[in-house]
C-alpha cells in the first residue's frame, strides 16, 4: 500500500514537471492551456463519487489496482495529445483515473490501518508528499537534459504501472465487514457532514498555497523569482515532515486534538504570511503552514472509514471516504480562483486572509471526529 501512494506522487509530479512542455508541443497560449487543465479537475469530480460505489461493490483492492494502472498508463497519451481539446479529454480521462485511484487506495488505508491497530494513514500521505518530492527531482532533471516529454512519459509511466501491479499482490482482499454493508447513495448523518466541511477548509488551504504563495512573494513582498519559488518548496517540506510524524500525533493524543492544533497553526502561520514585512517571515509562515495542513486531510480520510461502525452503519467506508474526498476537492479547486477574485477587489493580504479563518472553522469542528477516531 505504502509503495501506491509513493507512485502516485510521483506520477502526479512528473505531469505537474513537464506541462510547459505539453504546451510547447500543442502550441497553445496561457489562455487555452488553462482551459485544457480544467479537465483534470472535471474527470476528478466525475469519478470520486462513483468510484466509491464501485469500492463498495467490487472492494478496494480491485479499483486500486485497475485504477492505478490506468492512471499511469495516461500520462504517455498527456504528451502525444495534439491539440487543446485532446489534451482536455485525456486530462479529463487522467482525472476520473486519479480520483477513483484516490478513493480506492484511501480505502485499502484504511483496512491496512485496522489491521496494523494503529494509526498509519498519516504516513502513507507522507509517502505520497515523498514521492511528489522525488517526481519533482526526476522530472526537473530530465527537462534539463532535453529529454522529450514523449519518451520521458513513456518510460515513467510504463516504470509505475509495473510497479502498482507487482504492488497489488499485497494489497489487502476486500472485506465485507468493511467495504459493504448497505446502500451508497444515503443522507449523510451531521458527523460526516462535519468531516466533509473540515476537507474542505483544509484543500481550500493547500490549493490556495500552491497557486498563489509565489505570486504574493513576487508581487507582494517583491522578492525574487528564486525566493518566490521558496514558498511553496517550504510548504511542501513541512508538510511531508508532519505526515510522517501525525500517526505518532494521533497514536498519542488522538484526531480531534490533532486536528484542532493542526487547524490552529496553520491559521497563525498564513497571519504570519499575511502581516510579514520581509520574505523571511513569509517563508517562516508558508512553512508553519504545511506543518499545519499536513495531518488535517489523511485524519479525516481516517475517521470517515470508520464513520459507518459508529452512528451511520449503512455507509460502507468506500461511500464515506468517497464523500469527504470530494468534498476536499471542491475546496481545492474553488480555492485558488476565489483567492484571485477577492484580491482584485481587495488585495492578496486580505484575501489569504480568508485561509486563517477557515484555520480557525477547522478548530471549531475538530470535535466531528472525538467520538469516532479512537
Amino acid at each position: 500500500m505504502a509503495a501506491v501512494f509513493l507512485i502516485t506522487g510521483v506520477i502526479q509530479a512528473n505531469w505537474v514537471a513537464r506541462i510547459p512542455a505539453v504546451q510547447s508541443h500543442i502550441r497553445a497560449d496561457n489562455g487555452a492551456l488553462g482551459l485544457a487543465l480544467f479537465g483534470l479537475p472535471i474527470g476528478l469530480l466525475i469519478a470520486a463519487p462513483l468510484s466509491g460505489w464501485l469500492v463498495s461493490r467490487r472492494g478496494s483492492r480491485l479499483v486500486t489496482t485497475l485504477a492505478g494502472t490506468i492512471y499511469c498508463l495516461i500520462l504517455p497519451l498527456l504528451a502525444l495529445a495534439p491539440s487543446v481539446w485532446l489534451l482536455m479529454l485525456t486530462l479529463v480521462a487522467y482525472g476520473a483515473a486519479g480520483g477513483a485511484l484516490d478513493v480506492a487506495m484511501n480505502t485499502e488505508g484504511v483496512m491496512v490501518e485496522r489491521e496494523y491497530r494503529r494509526p498509519i494513514m498519516v504516513s502513507f500521505h507522507g509517502l505520497f508528499s515523498l514521492g511528489g518530492l522525488i517526481g519533482a527531482g526526476i522530472g526537473s532533471g530530465i527537462a534539463a537534459l532535453g529529454v522529450g516529454v514523449s519518451w520521458h512519459f513513456l518510460v515513467i509511466g510504463t516504470a509505475m504501472a509495473f510497479g502498482v501491479l507487482l504492488a497489488s499482490r499485497w494489497l489487502l482482499p476486500a472485506s465485507p465487514s468493511v467495504i459493504t454493508g448497505g446502500p451508497v447513495f444515503i443522507r449523510p448523518s451531521r458527523a460526516l457532514i462535519g468531516l466533509s466541511i473540515v476537507a474542505v477548509c483544509a484543500l481550500f488551504g493547500e490549493g490556495s498555497v500552491a497557486d498563489w504563495s509565489a505570486v504574493y512573494l513576487s508581487r507582494t513582498l517583491k522578492s525574487g523569482p528564486g525566493l518566490a519559488a521558496a514558498g511553496f518548496a517550504a510548504f511542501s517540506l513541512t508538510m511531508a515532515a508532519g505526515r510522517f510524524l501525525g500517526d505518532r500525533a494521533n497514536r498519542h493524543f488522538g484526531p480531534a486534538l490533532v486536528v484542532r492544533l493542526g487547524g490552529g497553526i496553520a491559521a497563525l502561520g498564513m497571519l504570519l504570511v499575511v502581516v510579514a514585512p520581509w520574505t523571511a517571515l513569509a517563508l517562516a509562515g508558508f512553512a508553519v503552514i504545511g506543518a499545519g495542513l499536513s495531518v488535517i486531510f489523511p485524519t479525516v480520510i481516517t475517521v470517515a472509514g470508520r464513520i459507518h461502525r459508529h452512528g451511520q452503519r449503512d455507509m460502507p467506508a468506500g461511500a464515506a471516504i468517497a464523500a469527504v474526498t470530494t468534498a476536499g476537492y471542491v475546496g481545492f479547486l474553488i480555492g485558488p480562483p476565489l483567492i484571485g477574485s477577492v484580491a482584485q477587489l481587495a488585495s492578496l493580504r486580505v484575501a489569504l486572509g480568508i485561509v486563517v479563518i477557515l484555520g480557525l472553522a477547522i478548530v471549531l469542528l475538530a470535535g466531528t471526529m472525538r467520538s469516532r477516531g479512537r
